[in-house]
């Protein structure tokens, strides 16, 4: 599970979207900007954050501020990550399946640059449905936050390490006393 952190040096941040907005008022149109960013420290921090501003400039340090208040820890093994994950969000559905090291990042806009800050190097991705970059960042996001690592499951199911990968496991004699009686 993804933890959530507080260290903020060290961060490299990567703008995944700058919207012009306008608003037509009397004296003609005013225009505004949103950006989406996402900050991580390439060893399994990351974050994102939205700004909104009358200038592109401002909108973008914003939306840095906000993601440095949005960071949390991922679990990652060596370049990738550990296991496959399937989500969706609203529109969005995303496949996320590790790979073997060498091939590189296989993942577009979005979600390449979610996981670029994060610091996996082997991945394949696949956005299905909407390509909306809100929503695919946020379904990377919930993607990311549903990855364990090997010793956190050994201990949420309190089992041995080398049992999490071997699948051997004891049957205790009260699950075969009730297998009898039914």
């Amino acid at each position: 599970m993804a933890k959530r952190v507080m260290s903020k040096e060290a961060l490299e941040d990567r703008l995944v979207w700058l919207n012009r907005t306008s608003k037509v008022v009397k004296g003609g149109r005013r225009f505004g900007f949103a950006a989406l960013v996402v900050v991580g420290d390439r060893q399994g921090v990351v974050g994102f954050g939205l700004g909104k501003a009358a200038e592109a400039n401002i909108a973008i340090a914003k939306g840095i501020e906000a993601a440095k208040k949005n960071l949390y820890r991922i679990p990652l093994r060596r370049t990738t990550i550990p296991h496959t994950v399937s989500v969706k969000y609203e529109a969005t559905r995303l496949i996320l399946r590790p790979a073997a090291p060498g091939t590189g990042l296989i993942a577009g806009g979005a979600v390449r640059a979610v996981l670029e800050v994060l610091g996996v190097q082997d991945v394949l991705a696949k956005v299905i449905g909407s390509s909306n970059p809100h929503n695919v960042v946020r379904a990377t996001f919930k993607a990311l936050m549903e990855l364990e690592d090997a010793a956190s499951i050994a201990h949420r199911r309190n089992i041995s390490l080398q049992k999490v990968f071997h699948g051997t496991y004891e049957i205790s004699d009260a699950s075969t006393s009730n297998a009898g009686a039914q």
